[in-house]
């Protein structure tokens, strides 16, 4: 019997790898992971103090640990090693007051639902 083997390869992104770019107002985000047919990513996302991310929908799912700081994400508050998992079609905005430092996984691109200047999606 011949099984069909996938090649795979690891990826290493070093903490002074990789750029970071604009993902809106006071909100820089760096590239981990992007599959370009799934739609599938995982960023660090870098929050300023003061900044804010609009009201956005999850067609996929969307997983969260924070590194560093804290943060509001829909009605929960998180900080430092705290996880947040979003189900599919899940809603909510994001304040940060302090500054943050978070992992986000997402199963597709989010979609926002309250525009702002210079923010379409992750």
């Amino acid at each position: 019997m011949n099984a069909t083997k996938t090649e795979t390869s690891t990826k290493f992104v070093g903490h002074e790898e990789g750029e970071w770019f604009f993902s809106a107002p006071g909100v820089t985000k760096k590239v981990l992971y992007s599959d370009e047919t799934s739609g599938e990513l995982t960023l660090l996302l870098r929050f300023e103090k003061d900044s804010t991310y609009p009201l956005h929908n999850h067609p996929g799912k969307e997983e969260i640990v924070i590194l560093e700081g804290d943060i509001k994400i829909g009605k929960h508050e998180l900080k430092f090693g705290d996880y947040l998992f979003t189900p599919p079609e899940g809603k909510h905005a994001v304040t940060c007051k302090n500054g943050c430092l978070l992992v986000i996984k997402l199963a597709q691109p989010i979609v926002i639902i309250e525009r702002m200047s210079g923010a379409d999606r992750y």
